[in-house]
């Protein structure tokens, strides 16, 4: 993928993650499954015929969904049992420019940092305004090239 596409494709996800941001969306504390089944009025024997399972294993999904032990196939199956859709996603905390760009200055804050310091060391030190013109252009040739580097720690 070139660098437009990938910019394109991040701008066509970032609108659809948007408003999932922005809805702060939080599971209720005993989990969605049981939090769904309770405001249907359903059983838990209810539900295990639904999903085609045993009385007893209704509370070990829910449970386990609390504790995030649960596989997405058997979310996938309860939702579909009290006929609801099942949604996962990855939400970013903050825009995934907003998420490059930090990234981006935090990787040219250390290779600056370095230079700063063997510039020091050569008596060659630069000016403050310098080093943070330097940063910026670094931080712009990182996001106008190939990011596959970005997230290297080396």
């Amino acid at each position: 993928m070139n660098k437009n596409q990938a910019s394109l494709a991040r701008k066509q996800l970032e609108r659809r993650l948007s408003p999932l941001r922005e809805a702060g969306i939080v599971a209720p504390p005993r989990g969605w499954i049981k939090a769904i089944r309770e405001a249907l009025g359903m059983t838990a024997r209810q539900l295990a015929a639904r999903m085609d399972a045993s009385p007893s294993r209704i509370p070990v999904i829910e449970k386990a969904e609390v504790t995030g032990a649960t596989t997405i196939k058997t979310l996938r199956e309860a939702a579909e049992a009290m006929n609801c859709t099942f949604v996962y996603a990855f939400v970013p905390a903050k825009p995934l420019d907003d998420i490059l760009r930090e990234r981006a200055i935090q990787k040219t804050r250390k290779d600056i940092a370095r230079l700063d310091h063997t510039m020091r060391l050569e008596n060659q030190a630069l000016l403050k305004s310098d080093l943070d013109d330097e940063q910026r252009r670094m931080v712009e040739l990182i996001l106008s090239g190939s990011l596959k580097g970005l997230w290297e720690d080396k």
